[in-house]
């Protein structure tokens, strides 16, 4: 399961991609393919604050519900209203189906998350595949 290259990742199984000070948030294809079909996505609202490695949200599936970790620090700058209706967006397209865009406390944070091959090996380590 290869990974976007220009996506950053936590061992949480989020991504996230930076433009400029603004970070784009979602689940990895790794995360909703174990989650199974999505039917619920509880996100915050615009202007709440969020923290690294903090939960922000909370994704419900067939299987069960699962915690949201925030990358990052900052403030909620939208969320992905398409998820409110239609949260087996995630499913379809995990990279594409974004949560929430996070105006960044402090963009030097980038550097503790994974690479995509550097998360591509801890889900190796992770399924001994």
């Amino acid at each position: 399961m290869a990974c976007p290259t220009h996506l950053r990742y936590t061992k949480e199984h989020e991504w996230i991609s930076v433009e400029g000070t603004l970070g784009t948030v979602g689940i990895t294809d790794y995360a909703q393919s174990t989650l199974g079909d999505i039917v619920f996505v509880d996100l915050p609202k615009v202007g709440d604050p969020v923290t690294a490695n903090q939960t922000f949200g909370s994704v419900e599936s067939v299987k069960a519900v699962s915690d949201l970790y925030s990358p990052i620090s900052g403030t909620v700058a939208a969320i992905n209203p398409e998820l409110a209706t239609a949260p087996d967006k995630v499913n379809e397209d995990a990279y594409a189906a974004w949560m929430i865009r996070v105006e960044l406390a402090d963009v030097a944070q980038m550097d503790t998350l994974l690479t995509a091959a550097e998360y591509e090996a801890f889900i190796a380590e992770e399924t001994g595949k």
